[in-house]
């Protein structure tokens, strides 16, 4: 694709990102398979070839974002599913992120979005007031029928019929490894998650001290900032980035890494990314040590060498999250890892497509993620799984919210068979609720 950046655009290391992403754009259009909301609405503006050009002339004439341009900018649920697809390498993501980060700069929201906005990035990376938000939500849901929005709507909807305490697990420690000592990682235990469901940073730490890791929950880190940072708010969530830097290179520089591990893929994509996101700060180069570091907890798990088990009758669906298959490019690892646990794993239909969830998606276009949702159970149920297993907070949410099967967190059956207990929607035959408690 051919731009006219000026020279002096082009001195603004975004722009000149932007720039390079956009050149590589061929309009061949093969994106457009594979697009969940081009599938859904059938515009080619809600494409990622049709909000390319959206975002090239936006950026390219400096202007002020008019309605039509965010409209389909925010529709984009940055599932990446466009990036495996694209033949020529074309890295959406940070163009996407870009636009978003203008828009936020440019763009003054109806008031109504902004306070939204505001109020998601106020609560949902704070897990204490997040977990209030579900409390208040859950008192809420009986009048549910009187709120205007159908956004405030899904805000009640979110929330689960049992909040779990507080783990003590998630607070800064060290647990021992059983045995010899293998490797020494450090646990990112993110933040919804912390207030949603807490057996699966409970199970992760039982898993990865059974196989022989020192799990290190470093003093000072949290939110990834992938919530804020999708918003466009830059600021905001490069603070939440650099906390985690910081108490990581911390543990780095002392006792040392192996590596530093995300079982929620949404956050291990946007931590992936730090190297990039961090390109021009004074914290490049730790950014970029930890981005390296960083790993899914089955890309750990493969380096650990899991003990097969005896075949089990359970039937698993397998949900492939988009940040784990389109963001990290990680597809046969949780699938083999289940195989090899015992389990009889099956992929549903159209498995390379979004759920919905997409971070705050389901809050903000509340419409488009429930047709998404619709399709997701609709796929996986057709297989008759007894546990349906994902590797993402969001997703098992989402899905969670629609359909009668348990839904648990991948790292919990491999807990599970490696001499964990059983988890808890199984336990418990507590199907249908969203955080499986």
């Amino acid at each position: 694709m051919q731009t006219k950046f000026t020279e002096k655009q082009l001195q603004d290391p975004a722009i000149q990102r932007s720039n390079e992403i956009l050149r590589n754009c061929v309009h061949c259009g093969f994106c457009t398979a594979t697009c969940p909301t081009y599938q859904v609405l059938g515009d080619e503006l809600d494409s990622p070839r049709g909000r390319i050009y959206l975002i090239k002339d936006m950026l390219e004439n400096e202007r002020v974002p008019d309605e039509k341009t965010v409209k389909h900018i925010d529709r984009c649920l940055s599932c990446l599913a466009c990036m495996t697809t694209c033949p020529s390498g074309v890295h959406y993501m940070h163009l996407v992120d870009h636009a978003r980060e203008y828009i936020e700069d440019n763009y003054k929201r109806p008031f109504s979005d902004q306070a939204l906005r505001w109020i998601l990035a106020r609560i949902l990376p704070y897990p204490t007031r997040f977990r209030w938000a579900l409390i208040g939500a859950k008192l809420g849901r009986p009048f549910r029928f009187l709120m205007p929005d159908a956004r405030l709507k899904a805000m009640l909807d979110m929330a689960p019929r049992y909040i779990p305490p507080v783990s003590r697990n998630d607070d800064p420690q060290s647990f021992a490894a059983k045995g010899a000592k293998k490797k020494r990682v450090a646990l990112m235990t993110g933040c919804a998650q912390k207030a949603l469901n807490t057996d699966i940073n409970d199970a992760t730490i039982r898993l990865l001290t059974r196989l022989g890791c020192e799990v290190v929950v470093a003093e000072g880190a949290s939110c990834c900032g992938a919530l804020t940072h999708h918003m466009g708010k830059t600021g905001e969530s490069h603070a939440s980035a650099a906390a985690n830097i910081r108490a990581w290179t911390r543990e780095m520089d002392g006792d040392g890494l192996d590596a530093i591990v995300i079982n929620t893929s949404g956050c291990g994509t946007t931590v992936k990314d730090y190297g990039h996101m961090f390109r021009s700060d004074p914290l490049a180069v730790d950014a970029g040590r930890v981005s390296a570091m960083a790993m899914d907890i089955s890309e750990l798990l493969v380096q650990l060498e899991m003990p097969d088990s005896d075949k089990k009758e359970l039937v698993v669906a397998y949900h492939a999250a988009c940040s784990l298959q389109h963001g990290q490019k990680v597809t046969s690892y949780p699938k083999n890892l289940l195989k090899s646990a015992g389990f009889t794993v099956l992929e549903p239909k159209d498995s390379h497509l979004c759920c919905g969830s997409a971070g705050t998606y389901n809050l903000m276009q509340p419409e488009i993620s429930g047709q998404l949702k619709q399709r997701k159970v609709r796929t996986l149920e057709a297989r008759n799984p007894d546990v349906i297993a994902a590797g993402n907070i969001g997703c098992m949410m989402q899905i969670g919210s629609g359909t009668d099967t348990p839904v648990v967190h991948t790292v919990e059956l491999l807990d599970w068979a490696t001499g964990g207990p059983e988890p808890r929607a199984l336990r418990d035959g507590m199907a249908g609720v969203p955080h499986l408690r």
